[in-house]
């Protein structure tokens, strides 16, 4: 367990590489559809167990209670649903901006839940995992499950697919958005028709919050019409970051080193596969 505990267990960012809002349920949810695809760009989480049934959490997020942080949430919920008798100080190094768009809390819950399943010798089969990730995120499942995938319904019905690993630049615009503040809009398009997989598979893809999120966010509005002077570019999530696709690394590495100083971004490569669940391969293999 000694050598267990030294692990570094990556919580990769995504991007949706498109987001169709196909329209607004009777209870106040969406219906959707996107294309979750995994970056090798990561946040990371180290976790030490021990016997007490204490969960600690360290650093603490500014301006994040520790009640309402997505990795204690996790971590508290899979001890309450298995009666496990262990605790867990948790590490946490943040890579992944907050409010990005980019996944970063839901990945940091996922991957919480998915380590602790294995390291609490819990065992939960990944359905149960996923459904459990289901209580603290529409977009913990996708994580838990660690595949590229098109989503439908409020992003619950997960499709795996395989999409081509391109390269990504992705900005990071210096602004936080609301999720809940964009869907609760009442200028958000809600009206795209809903398509089969083969058909969205064709491409003409685009982010349905985007134009919201450009009128109101202005920071989110220059960094798009920087980028796409390069690239086709367009925002993930219902934002802030934006990115831009590339065949080749080198082309998004020169793209990046004539970024502006007034924004911040990173390259990195789509992954099928989480990086999640490469590191949950290796610790198997490691101990059979």
């Amino acid at each position: 367990m000694d050598a267990l505990q030294n692990i570094a267990w990556p919580a990769p960012a995504k991007l949706n590489l498109f987001l169709h809002v196909n329209g607004r349920r009777d209870d106040g949810y969406h219906e959707l559809q996107t294309l979750f695809v995994f970056l090798d760009h990561c946040d990371w989480l180290r976790f030490q167990i021990n016997n007490s049934a204490q969960i600690d959490l360290k650093p603490a997020l500014a301006d994040v209670p520790l009640e309402q942080n997505l990795i204690y949430r996790a971590a508290k919920l899979l001890q309450h649903h298995a009666s496990s008798p262990f605790g867990v100080t948790i590490e946490l190094d943040k890579r992944l901006p907050m409010g990005g768009g980019i996944g970063g809390g839901s990945s940091d819950a996922a991957t919480t839940l998915v380590a602790l399943n294995y390291l609490w010798n819990i065992n939960l089969p990944v359905d149960a995992l996923a459904e459990l990730g289901r209580q603290l995120g529409a977009d913990v499942p996708v994580f838990v499950r660690g595949h590229s995938a098109f989503a439908e319904g409020v992003g619950e019905r997960l499709q795996p697919v395989e999409v081509k690993e391109k390269w990504y630049l992705v900005v990071v615009p210096d602004c936080h958005v609301s999720t809940a503040d964009i869907f609760r809009h009442k200028d958000l398009k809600r009206d795209t028709p809903k398509q089969s997989w083969n058909e969205l598979a064709q491409g003409n893809w685009h982010n349905d919050c985007e134009p919201l999120v450009k009128k109101n966010y202005p920071e989110v509005e220059k960094a798009l019409r920087w980028l796409i002077e390069y690239a086709p570019s367009r925002m993930t999530g219902t934002g802030a970051c934006v990115f831009a696709e590339f065949e080749h690394e080198h082309e998004a590495r020169e793209l990046l080193a004539r970024m502006p100083t007034w924004l911040q971004g990173f390259v990195a490569r789509g992954k099928n596969l989480s990086p999640l669940y490469v590191t949950l391969q290796q610790v198997y293999a490691r101990n059979d």
